[in-house]
């Protein structure tokens, strides 16, 4: 029987809270984290190409990362052990929401995914030392077409829960969204 999985709207058309169902008892618990035919059966159609996984100290932020079209790229984000708080930055041209983000807290213990299609910058802040997080993506890495966006950008406003202290040359320097370079069209309702 598989098992159940909840997909819960966000306050950005597109974004998603994923809740899938756990088993626990006395060894710990067990859980489908993705199943490609119980989540199409609920409406959730996308193709994943390739996985990644980070590992971070505390205080390190990753992001804000995209890759332009036509390599854009959608992800699935889960943590696998620690935390993060998790963020994505709507990117998509005629968006209602254009330069608005969504940030949820992911723990290794609420089981919470975030899901952000392409279109989106992410990024994300480890709340705790050793933390992974496990991506699922609907593209491959693609060096050329890899853009990032500030993560300070003061138009965005980013309300990171803590302090950075750990920040990649690349991720520090990155365009604020007036001059990022964007070429995704917003296809909602």
């Amino acid at each position: 029987m598989p098992m159940p999985v909840e997909f819960v709207e966000t306050e950005i058309e597109g974004v998603l809270e994923v809740k899938v169902g756990r088993i626990g008892d006395d060894r710990g618990f067990f859980s489908e984290a993705y199943s490609d035919l119980t989540w199409r059966e609920q409406g959730f159609n996308e193709t994943f190409l390739q996985d990644s996984m980070s590992m971070s100290a505390k205080g390190t932020l990753r992001g804000m990362h995209y890759q332009i079209e036509p390599a854009g790229m959608g992800k699935l984000v889960r943590v696998i052990t620690g935390s993060i708080f998790d963020v994505g930055v709507d990117l998509r041209k005629g968006s209602p929401t254009f330069g608005k983000w969504v940030g949820r807290t992911l723990t290794a213990e609420n089981g919470v995914a975030l899901w952000f299609p392409i279109g989106f910058a992410h990024g994300f802040v480890a709340l705790e030392d050793r933390t992974i997080v496990y991506y699922k993506c609907t593209n491959v890495h693609t060096p050329e077409a890899e853009r990032a966006l500030s993560y300070k950008d003061p138009t965005v406003a980013i309300e990171w829960p803590v302090q950075a202290t750990n920040i990649s040359p690349k991720d520090a320097e990155a365009p604020c969204l007036a001059d990022a370079e964007c070429n995704f069209v917003f296809k909602g309702g």
